[in-house]
């Protein structure tokens, strides 16, 4: 019993699933079709006693439909509720209509958007219909049967999509902030690598300041003190993101590095690149980011880019913007999402917002598919 307990209150404490999508297209098609629906059904079923008050009753729960994401107790209270009541104060059962299973669709959002407390309280209210259409009703054993299992495959089903949901969300965050501390790394390691050689240098103006006036002996001492204290806390900062490894202070690959990256291979498509205007002159952080972006995009089109010859890399810069495009000639759709992005996508977007850019990525109009990221030639730390 004392276990039961925490399982409770884990249960009611479970808050609403936020944000809460807004009212679409779809909601309201679904509501155009169901109402022409059930006034047709009203006319042409001749086994209903009050069909009149069957179609009003169902015609006025249909837009809770509109509201079941944003408010889904309040609906389940309001259809369930009213399909309870309604047969013993009104003319007629509004459930007694085959279209009016669209109340379902409430029990499902109480469970795929609906807080915890939400879902038991709303449950109180779909179990009453369901027991009092089998007692009170005129739905044999069979049916009652039939409409609790319904309504529970309908909340199973929501709190699967839920959970489901939630995992690829965490998923996403961790991809997010994986993301981020590879950026920060890419940051420290230049910052470090420059520091690293002000020190140096710093340390040779001493030793060679002998012949020198005092005051460029203190200024260089100042510039020692100042550099290995950056070097120092830049250092820690990193030991906290990289979980204990060391810091590397070679330099981060730049966006002429990019070129690295073509050539022929024994097996998969060829990689050509062209690099059009000044990329020497940009900000580190910038020229790392390129580099990565490109070397992902690069690995996805030799991972799932079927049948394809040729993977085409070009990197064009301006006063303002650099434009990197990755496209291939595979197959039109072969081995590529066609859902939410993934992952991979997921952490380039993440990393081309960090420095203030975009990434898009989609198969084009004929064969093949196209990343484009424009990042701003400001990029962060410049």
């Amino acid at each position: 019993m004392n276990a039961m307990h925490p399982r409770l209150h884990a249960v009611l404490g479970e808050p609403p699933v936020a944000p809460v999508p807004s009212r679409v297209w779809r909601d309201w098609a679904l509501v155009a079709v169901l109402a022409p629906a059930i006034v047709a059904e009203g006319v042409l079923r001749a086994d209903l006693p009050w069909r009149t008050g069957c179609v009003v009753i169902a015609l006025a729960l249909l837009p809770t439909l509109l509201w079941r994401r944003a408010a889904p107790l309040a609906m389940v209270a309001i259809g369930f509720g009213c399909a309870t009541v309604a047969p013993f104060v009104l003319p007629g059962d509004p459930c007694r209509l085959i279209t009016a299973s669209f109340l379902v669709l409430l029990t499902y959002a109480l469970f795929r958007w609906g807080s915890g407390r939400a879902a038991v309280i709303g449950s109180l209210f779909v179990l009453a219909k369901v027991i009092a259409g089998g007692v009170f009703g005129s739905n044999d054993g069979g049916e009652l049967v039939a409409g609790f299992a319904v309504m529970v495959a309908a909340a199973t089903l929501g709190v699967a999509i839920r959970f489901r949901a939630a995992a690829r969300q965490r998923e996403l965050d961790r991809v997010k902030l994986l993301e981020r501390e590879r950026l920060a790394r890419d940051l420290h390691d230049t910052v470090a690598h420059h520091v690293s050689a002000m020190a140096i240098r710093a340390q040779a103006g001493i030793a060679a300041s002998v012949r020198q006036p005092d005051a460029a002996v203190e200024a260089l001492r100042t510039i020692e003190a100042e550099a290995s204290r950056a070097l120092a806390e830049m250092r820690a900062m990193v030991r906290v993101l990289r979980r204990g490894e060391p810091a590397d202070l070679v330099p981060n690959p730049r966006a002429t590095d990019i070129g690295r990256l073509a050539g022929r291979f024994r097996t998969g498509p060829t990689v050509d690149v062209d690099l059009r205007g000044d990329l020497g002159g940009l900000p580190p952080a910038l020229g790392a980011a390129l580099y990565r972006l490109a070397q992902e995009s690069v690995t996805n089109a030799r991972r799932h880019a079927r049948h394809a010859t040729r993977i085409e890399v070009s990197v064009a810069a301006d006063d303002t913007a650099v434009r990197l495009r990755v496209t291939d000639d595979g197959e039109a759709g072969a081995a590529r999402p066609a859902g939410p992005p993934g992952f991979g996508l997921m952490g380039m977007r993440e990393r081309a917002d960090l420095l203030g850019g975009t990434c898009e990525a989609g198969p084009n109009p004929d064969r093949g598919w196209t990343v484009t990221a424009v990042l701003p030639r400001a990029g962060v730390g410049a």
